[in-house]
């Protein structure tokens, strides 16, 4: 039995509350950039606040599964970055309480989220896409609002062409208006020139009533001869005239049944029934272009009776075409290459039509599975992209709008990249349009996957200090010493027991550069068979750091500044690289691979030759340092 506890619902508030901002938020980005693709569509147009309301409405109602992904994402990264930086999420565990317990609460809700999303998708969805198209689709064809620019012609009036120099914006009178009248042809246009005029739209809004004041109007007469050059024309001057332009500037819905055959706009039921249909067409049109081939580019000759005789009298095994062609005449040549070269052109373009329809048919069909795949793919979404921001939060222990937002932004992006990019390969046919589909899923479900488990084992995958030890450990970086002065000292080193164990140390260090040929090439075949560690060094390194550990209280600063010369010896990096045997010999036999260690290892080797020189130097520093001041005798 499901039992909700405090802690279910301390998490699920804290989730809700961040999920309820940050879907807001990112439904409004998603709109606001799906209005910057149509915003032509809208400005100019005069379009009423119904209009305008109907069109928000449907495109967020489209938006909304879009939206939901990524505010998951950044809702769940959000939520257990403030726990992990509240050390909310600290006191959980030391509870005993395990992650995936914590999350339990959300992961339910993401479901419910997921299954939500999934029914909008097949039944909401495609309504509101239909009613969007065809709110498009009318604002295309609507006419602009009528706004003459000044000192340009203005063209949007069908028919006309209209220049106006100057505009009195408070009385609406235009000044210097010059009227081009194509409605009747070119060849009949009518020019009309008025110091001043008014343009006013009628109350039934279908027509602009037009008035012009002390001008003239000039029209071209018809010629009565079809070589005359001269071609007579009309010019009349007014003092007042009033005419009317049919201009409709009403916003007329279209119908929408045109849009029927777009997938978007079906919910899986519709689309795997088009699915069917396109197939079935499109197995009956490839056999009837087949026989259409067949019985007209690739039919077989029908001989007559003569013919067949006559061919076997002349014994004829193949026709030469070149020696018929050459028997001709160069009449008979020249009809012959023209009407192969037509029937050649008739062919290509037949062809070529019949290969575009064909290749509709297919990209139709994988459009429509795209879709149908597609209303799974981004309800699954919900739940991947919060297995992937819960864990991240968890990880990174930052809350806020900072470092949440840029890291949702960047998986969000990566994410869209993948879709959009597969699945337009896969509607092209170069993919598998199943695959192209799924692709962001089959990339970012393993994603969340392993962020949940690393989060889960309190891993250090997103630690800056685990990457930058390994990576000197790789290249070889070491940090320097850095002796400082303490402001409370307890125990006094025990300076006499720490010469004997500094001139003892030298001692070593000089025994093994006399022994180990630091400086020659190592033997490659016992680097990469052999495991052994060597001890001497560590046990040098162990030595030295623990009587620096006990000088380290000295009051003396310049006994501090010279066991600042101390170099940190790396123990291990001048012999194997791996403690199985089996491991060396795989890296050297990769020769490529092994030989790059191998010279990394000299290298180490000659380092450790240089650094024990410096321990022995710097020993006989502190020991002279010590006796100058006369710690020595102080004890």
């Amino acid at each position: 039995m499901l039992r909700i506890k405090k802690l279910d619902i301390f998490v699920l508030k804290s989730f809700l509350l961040l999920f309820a901002g940050t879907f807001f938020i990112c439904l409004f980005i998603f709109m606001m950039q799906f209005l910057w693709r149509y915003v032509d569509e809208l400005v100019g147009k005069g379009l009423e606040i119904n209009v305008l309301a109907q069109f928000f409405f449907y495109s967020g109602l489209t938006l909304i599964p879009l939206s939901l992904p990524l505010a998951i994402l950044l809702a769940a990264l959000m939520t257990f970055g403030n726990f992990g930086e509240r050390y909310e999420l600290l006191s959980m565990k030391a509870a005993g309480i395990p992650l995936l317990r914590i999350m339990r609460p959300v992961v339910l809700f993401c479901a419910f989220l997921g299954a939500m999303s999934f029914f909008f998708q097949n039944e909401i969805g495609p309504r509101a896409q239909k009613q969007l198209w065809t709110l498009l689709v009318s604002m295309k064809q609507k006419s602009p609002e009528v706004d003459i620019p000044e000192g340009v012609f203005y063209s949007d009036i069908d028919g006309y062409n209209i220049y106006v120099k100057h505009k009195d914006r408070k009385t609406g009178m235009l000044k210097d208006v010059l009227i081009y009248n194509f409605s009747d042809g070119f060849e009949n246009a009518h020019i009309i020139w008025a110091e001043e005029g008014k343009l006013e739209l009628t109350a039934d809004k279908q027509h602009l009533y037009l008035h012009l004041y002390n001008g003239e109007q000039f029209e071209n007469l018809k010629s009565q001869s079809v070589i005359s050059r001269n071609v007579p024309y009309r010019r009349e001057s007014f003092k007042e005239k009033h005419t009317l332009i049919q201009f409709d500037s009403g916003f007329n819905m279209v119908d929408g049944d045109f849009l029927d055959r777009r997938s978007d706009i079906k919910n899986m039921r519709e689309i795997s029934q088009a699915i069917d249909s396109l197939e079935i067409r499109a197995d009956s049109v490839g056999r009837a272009y087949f026989n259409d081939v067949i019985s007209t580019t690739y039919k077989s000759p029908v001989l007559t009776r003569a013919d067949s005789t006559k061919l076997e009298k002349l014994n004829v095994a193949y026709i030469n075409t070149d020696s018929i062609y050459n028997s001709m005449t160069s009449q008979e040549k020249m009809q012959t290459l023209s009407k192969t070269e037509n029937r050649v052109s008739s062919l290509a373009s037949e062809c070529d039509m019949k290969s575009f329809m064909s290749k509709e048919m297919d990209n139709s069909i994988r459009t429509h599975r795209s879709d149908w795949h597609k209303k799974i793919t981004l309800s699954l979404a919900c739940l991947i992209f919060f297995f992937i921001g819960a864990p991240l939060g968890a990880i990174i222990r930052k809350g806020g709008l900072g470092m949440p937002v840029v890291i949702s932004v960047l998986i969000f992006v990566v994410y869209y990249i993948i879709d959009s990019g597969a699945t337009r390969v896969g509607k092209s046919g170069e993919m598998n349009i199943v695959l192209g589909t799924w692709m962001s899923t089959l990339v970012l479900a393993p994603l969340g996957a392993f962020f949940t488990y690393k989060s889960n084992k309190d891993s250090v995958v997103f630690n800056i200090d685990t990457y930058a030890a390994f990576f000197r450990k790789v290249f070889g970086i070491r940090l320097s010493r850095h002796m400082f002065k303490k402001e409370v000292i307890i125990h006094t080193p025990e300076y006499r027991k720490d010469i004997e164990i500094l001139k003892h140390i030298s001692v070593e260090c000089e025994e093994y550069l006399h022994t180990h040929r630091l400086k020659g090439l190592p033997n490659y075949i016992e680097i990469f068979t052999s495991n052994k560690h060597d001890d001497t060094i560590a046990d040098i390194s162990k030595q030295m750091e623990t009587v620096i550990e006990e000088l380290s209280n000295t009051k003396d600063h310049v006994l501090l500044n010279i066991m600042n010369n101390y170099p940190i010896l790396w123990v291990k990096s001048h012999k194997s690289p791996f403690d199985n045997r089996w491991l060396n010999v795989l890296l050297g036999i990769v020769i490529p691979a092994g030989l790059l260690v191998y010279l990394n290892i000299w290298r180490f080797r000659l380092r450790l030759e240089k650094d024990l020189k410096v321990i022995i130097k710097t020993n006989e520093q502190i020991v002279q340092q010590i006796k100058d001041q006369h710690y020595y005798s102080q004890q």
